[in-house]
């Protein structure tokens, strides 16, 4: 049974929802709160994970080894809070000495005392009336100095108090009303505050945008579809630049030695090809940004004149790997192409290492051996008048759910989804209206290999030799980000059964379940307090989890129900 202290969380939590205000300490004091530095950026510790992936190399590994393969099984829950909401919760718990925060949909934030439960306070931000709500979601906060950023739904920054939750500072990115939004963990870096923008089904011209951690004044702001007369603008035809798409919409990766960070661009619009011939940069893409500057350094595009929606919005992870004798700083990309590219990173710029797919895909006929440009089998690319069929689907072999590294085992673990693909047409007509929808496709299928005995897949790959070393796999789809560890145990949600489960890290051998409220799509952490190491997880089903789970029940005549309403849960080891 929960204890006291949690129960009385629960209900203040359940009272201030109900309420809709902005609470301040309800039980233990903030006013300790650590500030976090540069420094302490660069090198987190153990016990903390203080951005979206814990460090900047989006591995998504903690060096925690109190939890092992051994004793796993031991894991229970010793705090949950309800967070009043409904919808997709896909941000992870990040924690600084003792201090959790969580994002939830509809731009909540709430602070507990992570070791406890305790509400500490909660900011949730109204909305503007005339909002036209694209994904509710958000993936997160950035941390600091002794604030707490989050970027909006209405195409704001706000910047928080880290020990009361009152507003320090709001800056405004773009006008909501032409269609953007954001959805992501800002990326804070060197007195920085960097966010993208979404939107890429509206109509608009995507950029990263990098903000005074201090004031919210903007420093630089870089587009990722060139205007005419930059290089790579002679890649869109007329002006189809201006309403092209290319959004960012999950946090990047940064390189300190380069003073490079490295974001993933999303789809171009509309979405068939022929009605934009080109190339079409920088969409699909990894771009290389310099933090004083913003300048666009170098890119890297996963495929051309996309057709398929296969946005590339996902950061690289920053891993040497070791190929032919010699070290490659490498970028590795499970790509919503169904393809794992590896590419090498350096001050001249970004170069084609190595791609393979790691899911079914027939759209690539072969890539260019040096500069790793696929060929395509145009039977599978959707155009006007010509229905296609492609194979992943639209969500792509992994979507936004972020993969994990680990250096214990050298392998690389994917949520994937495999034997699916999907049928789309071009639109005969598509006119650009202001902040509203602009694919001018049609999805008209959406269908399960015959005979496939499953859908979801936990991948592990060894880098060093570039092979597979074993999958996991799951009837039902799979939308869970994934947590690595030193304990060699492996963290993952993502299916709609609502278990969160954790495999041995070495094998792919599930050690322990537990099943939840709902089914998880938040990113898991993993933090200590006092010599206890604890797991973090919002559970919370939604969005386009929820949409791929009802267009599969479509196709094969079932009727899956996975509850909604997000809950905050942390394990532990039970006590002996």
């Amino acid at each position: 049974m929960l204890d006291h202290k949690v129960r009385r969380a629960l209900a203040l939590l359940t009272l201030f929802v109900m309420l809709g205000v902005t609470v301040g300490a309800a039980a233990q004091s903030a006013r300790d709160y650590s500030a976090v530095t540069d420094a302490r950026l660069l090198a987190p510790e153990a016990g903390n994970w203080l951005m979206y992936r814990r460090t900047y190399d989006s591995w998504g590994y903690s060096p925690l080894a109190r939890i092992t393969a051994r004793n796993v099984a031991d894991l229970v829950p010793v705090w949950t809070a309800s967070t009043g909401t409904t919808e997709g919760h896909q941000a992870p718990p990040i924690v600084n000495d003792g201090v959790m925060f969580v994002t939830t949909p509809f731009n909540q934030v709430l602070a507990f005392d992570a070791k406890s439960g305790d509400l500490l306070w909660r900011y949730r931000r109204q909305m503007p009336a005339d909002i036209r709500m694209g994904h509710p979601t958000n993936r997160g906060v950035a941390l600091y100095g002794d604030k707490v950023y989050m970027a909006t739904s209405d195409a704001k920054v706000v910047a928080l108090d880290a020990r009361t939750g009152n507003v320090a500072w709001e800056s405004t990115v773009e006008d909501y009303n032409g269609g953007y939004y954001m959805t992501l963990a800002p990326l804070a870096a060197r007195g920085k505050i960097m966010v993208g923008v979404s939107g890429g089904e509206r109509g608009i011209r995507g950029f990263v945008v990098a903000l005074d951690a201090q004031t919210g004044k903007q420093v630089w702001k870089t587009y990722t579809i060139p205007a005419p007369g930059e290089p790579g603008s002679e890649t869109w035809p007329g002006d189809s630049w201006k309403t092209g798409g290319a959004p960012v919409w999950i946090t990047g990766s940064f390189d300190p030695a380069l003073n490079m960070t490295y974001w993933g661009t999303g789809n171009p619009g509309p979405w068939t090809g022929d009605r934009r011939p080109g190339d079409n940069l920088y969409t699909n893409s990894v771009v290389a940004l310099d933090v004083e500057t913003g300048k666009l350094s170098a890119h890297h595009q996963y495929h051309w004149n996309d057709s398929w929606d296969w946005d590339e919005v996902s950061a690289p992870l920053l891993i040497d790997v070791q190929r032919n004798g010699r070290t490659i700083h490498g970028l590795v990309h499970p790509g919503r192409d169904g393809y794992l590219w590896l590419l090498e990173r350096s001050a001249q710029g970004i170069a084609f290492v190595d791609a393979k797919p790691y899911v079914t895909q027939n759209v690539f006929t072969k890539l260019d051996p040096k500069t790793g440009r696929p060929e395509y089998d145009l039977a599978h690319k959707p155009a006007v008048g010509h229905r296609a069929t492609y194979c992943p689907s639209l969500w792509g072999g992994k979507d936004w759910p972020p993969a994990a590294y680990s250096p214990k085992t050298g392998y690389l673990y994917i949520p994937a989804n495999d034997n699916l693909c999907a049928e789309m047409e071009g639109d005969d007509e598509v006119e650009y209206r202001r902040g509203q929808q602009f694919t001018g496709a049609t999805t008209t299928d959406f269908r399960v290999t015959a005979g496939a005995d499953h859908i979801g897949e936990l991948q592990a790959w060894n880098l060093q030799t570039g092979e597979r070393a074993w999958t996991h796999k799951f009837e039902s789809p799979n939308w869970g980000p994934v947590l690595a560890t030193a304990g060699g145990v492996i963290f993952e949600g993502g299916t709609s059964d609502r278990y969160f489960r954790a495999f041995d890290a070495a094998t792919g051998k599930e050690l322990w379940r537990y099943r939840t409220n709902s089914g998880i799509t938040g990113v898991p952490t993993t933090f200590e307090i006092d010599g206890v190491q604890y797991v973090a997880v919002q559970s919370g089903w939604g969005v386009d989890a929820q949409g791929m789970l009802a267009r599969i029940d479509r196709a094969r005549g079932t009727d899956t129900i996975v509850p909604q309403g997000g809950v905050v849960w942390v394990f532990a080891l039970r006590a002996k």
